[in-house]
């Protein structure tokens, strides 16, 4: 569990899975080669998250990937999940911590400096920076248009625990994000709407790894 591997980020919702079911998404991100799945599913009960987030948990687990929950601590604790992502008007990241233990990951999302520094202060162990790009995943005006890469790269430099970049996120724009200075991206739609959500998987992965390796490659002196 280090969330500075979480290159690719799978956050679940049914609702955009062009009528397939969650865990048909999440084996196929899997066999893509997904980091980290975060289960989200807004708009259902808490019984019908647990119960899926058993489900998950068992093909998580089978897979040696890891397995977030998105807002609920008492489910990511009922399902033995790897850990929490939090909003800001969600848990208090310390209270999360207190309940999951030292071992658990917990994520917080952040779009301001100032929430990053104060996310990482109460022991976030990574940030889930955006809307980048915008998205229509949450309808909130605030979140249409995106604070763009350069956010990213102001709270790279602000923090020192990993940001994952998200919204709005496609294989074609993640090296942008990646470049700004984030571990990896965070999608929603770019998989789960996907015709093949494993090739999907697979371009996101690679635009990754492909930001990281020209950004680790030593400048040519000539």
């Amino acid at each position: 569990m280090n969330p500075a591997t979480y290159g690719t980020y799978l956050v679940t919702q049914a609702s955009v899975s062009a009528g397939r079911e969650t865990t048909e998404i999440v084996e196929a991100a899997i066999d893509g080669g997904i980091d980290v799945v975060q289960l989200r599913e807004k708009k259902t009960t808490a019984q019908r998250r647990y119960e899926l987030g058993l489900e998950v948990r068992e093909i998580t687990a089978g897979a040696d990937v890891d397995l977030i929950v998105n807002d609920r601590v008492d489910i990511a604790q009922a399902i033995d999940a790897d850990g929490v992502h939090l909003g800001q008007s969600d848990l208090p990241v310390a209270v999360a911590r207190e309940l999951l233990g030292p071992e658990a990951v917990i994520g917080c999302s952040a779009s301001t400096v100032d929430e990053a520094r104060q996310a990482e202060a109460d022991g976030a162990d990574y940030l889930g920076v955006g809307t980048v790009y915008g998205t229509t995943s949450k309808a909130v005006d605030a979140y249409k248009d995106g604070v763009g890469p350069e956010r990213i790269a102001e709270i790279t430099d602000a923090v020192s625990i990993p940001v994952v970049g998200i919204g709005g996120i496609t294989a074609a724009n993640a090296g942008s994000v990646v470049d700004a200075g984030a571990v990896g991206v965070a999608v929603i739609s770019e998989i789960t709407a996907a015709e093949d959500p494993c090739a999907a998987t697979e371009s996101l992965a690679m635009a990754v790894e492909t930001a990281k390796a020209v950004g680790d490659t030593p400048p040519h002196d000539g």
